[in-house]
């Protein structure tokens, strides 16, 4: 064994792909999980189940005891909420307590699963590391927790030593979306044929797997205070479709909408999801994202880490495939 780790978040979709990865580099895992957590993702888990909450100081120290290492995946992955600054307030706090206690527990390294939400796109190209977001900058509450969450941990390596290298996943598909993100539920709606029509914009896709790999890598080489991009390939969002309905045997959806028209319908979405309790269709923070092409290099963790990431298309197969098993298409 190279050591014990804790790993945040092994109920949901990211981590449980990291704590696979880190049980196969040949880690002692322990998982962190709310007892509300769906328990898809730990049926077969690598290691040991503590359960708690990011935000209970007590919990994160026992979980901890012990540990060499820490990977915070956990985070409130959310686009929209009834109260959006809930989403910041529980990122923002979240990742203080874990840094905290994995300052007081001792740990030697840490990485840190930010986001390339505090990535400002690149007009015309791929952004790299290069070009942070502000929290005045950032659109959305959920790219404003982000960027607050890896601004704190950079401040923490400055002042406090924290031994903390920071990770900026793009969009990541594959297996274990159990609830599923906001991606996933992209395909699972294009699969069943809900999504007759698209925006012109463009995501940088990278299999699950690979991103959890790259979560490995990081620990191992990763220098602190750094952020690193671990991507896959840009996709216009039109191609993305096109593949779902290739691989489900529907027709690809060919109508292209403007943006501008879709703001009021947004509106009305969120508002009917507040009266609903449930998440809105349409949100106009989304479509404000949608005016940029979210495409990102990971040329710095090709370079510094030895990261590799497979064909996009093998990234939508493997999700539709788990989808399709556990019956959500």
């Amino acid at each position: 064994m190279k050591g014990s780790i804790l790993i945040t978040g092994v109920s949901g979709f990211v981590g449980a792909a990291v704590a696979k990865a880190f049980a196969a580099d040949g880690w002692q895992v322990k998982g962190l999980a709310r007892t509300s957590s769906p328990t898809t993702n730990l049926d077969g888990f690598p290691g040991d189940i503590v359960r708690g909450d990011m935000l209970d100081r007590a919990a994160m120290a026992r979980a901890l005891e012990g540990c060499d290492a820490l990977a915070h995946v956990a985070a409130d992955y959310r686009l929209w909420a009834p109260d959006p600054e809930e989403i910041v307030r529980h990122n923002r706090e979240g990742t203080r307590v874990v840094m905290e206690a994995a300052l007081a527990a001792d740990v030697k390294r840490i990485v840190y699963t930010s986001s390339v939400a505090t990535i400002a796109p690149l007009p015309g190209g791929a952004a790299g590391e290069d070009r942070p977001l502000t929290e005045r900058t950032a659109i959305g509450a959920y790219k404003r927790s982000k960027v607050v969450a890896e601004r704190l941990v950079e401040q923490m390596v400055a002042e406090r030593g924290l031994p903390a290298t920071i990770v900026n996943p793009s969009t990541p598909i594959g297996p274990r979306d159990v609830k599923p993100t906001p991606t996933g539920r992209i395909l699972v709606e294009a699969a069943t044929g809900k999504i007759p029509a698209f925006v012109d914009t463009g995501l940088n896709i990278v299999h699950v797997d690979d991103v959890a790999r790259g979560h490995v890598l990081a620990l191992e080489k990763g220098a602190f205070g750094r952020r690193t991009i671990l991507g896959g390939e840009d996709v216009m969002l039109k191609d993305l479709l096109v593949e779902v309905a290739r691989r489900v045997g529907r027709k690809a959806p060919t109508i292209s909408l403007p943006i501008a028209p879709l703001m009021p319908l947004a509106t009305v979405s969120e508002a009917w999801a507040r009266v609903a309790g449930r998440e809105p269709m349409l949100t106009r923070d989304a479509l404000k994202m949608a005016r940029y092409r979210m495409f990102f290099s990971s040329e710095r963790a090709k370079a510094e880490l030895s990261y590799t990431y497979r064909p996009w298309q093998q990234a939508v197969g493997d999700a539709l495939g788990w989808f399709r098993a556990q019956g959500m298409i």
